[in-house]
């Protein structure tokens, strides 16, 4: 069985250059090219080899994902696009079908499980959970408007966010980040509640992962702790 063709886009550095490392990794999959803005991606496309699928982020520079979208499925539409993007929001899904994206997904999501959906994808064209499916069947019984996501920083940390945030991926509990701060657990809780509202992370780990992937830690320094312990 031949490999998945496979291009990222993605403005975030750290994110595309670490996503593209653990994808080479799996047999499954041919990573042709990456590239860092849209204008880029389109160029690279007209020179390589058409790809299988395209692992587009939304919020990028010179061309949002939303018009390098429109444009992937004029000029090229067979190409099946899947958003990977910290602006995920169930609100967004019906834009983003009528887009005529393929799958829609947080920057968040564990590695088997985005093999699991990129295979499918492959295989079947589309892939939206039962979660997706019924948001979007809210939308359309509910008479909401389709809106295109609003690709402001939107999840902008504060310092004392920042601050929380980094103790948390240092390994402290809320008790002892209270302590370390001078603040009641009850506030490092409320803070916490925001972080994961924000980034859009289910837990702990998802936080973490958010915190390496925009700099807000030292990538390096938390693999070589990490490998230590």
């Amino acid at each position: 069985m031949p490999p998945i063709k496979l291009v990222i886009a993605d403005d975030e550095t750290l994110f595309l250059n670490g996503l593209k490392a653990i994808l080479e990794n799996q047999a499954r999959l041919k990573i042709l090219f990456t590239a860092n803005n849209g204008e880029s991606l389109l160029k690279q496309l007209k020179t390589s080899e058409l790809p299988d699928i395209v692992l587009l982020d939304l919020r990028m520079k010179e061309m949002d994902g939303t018009e390098i979208t429109e444009h992937l499925k004029e000029f090229y539409p067979d190409l099946k696009i899947i958003i990977l993007s910290s602006h995920y929001r169930e609100a967004f899904l019906g834009y983003m079908m009528k887009l005529g994206v393929n799958a829609f997904l947080p920057k968040n999501i564990a590695l088997d499980e985005l093999m699991r959906i990129i295979e499918k994808v492959d295989k079947k064209g589309l892939y939206f959970t039962d979660s997706q499916l019924n948001s979007l069947h809210q939308q359309l019984s509910s008479g909401q408007k389709m809106s295109s996501p609003k690709l402001i920083e939107e999840t902008e940390l504060t310092r004392r966010e920042k601050e929380i945030l980094q103790l948390i991926c240092e390994q402290y509990t809320n008790a002892e980040i209270a302590e370390k701060l001078f603040i009641s657990i009850r506030t490092v809780e409320g803070h916490r509640n925001n972080l994961l509202l924000k980034t859009g992370a289910k837990n702990t780990v998802g936080l973490v992962l958010y915190a390496l992937f925009h700099q807000l830690v030292n990538w390096e320094e938390k693999l070589v702790e990490w490998s230590l312990n």
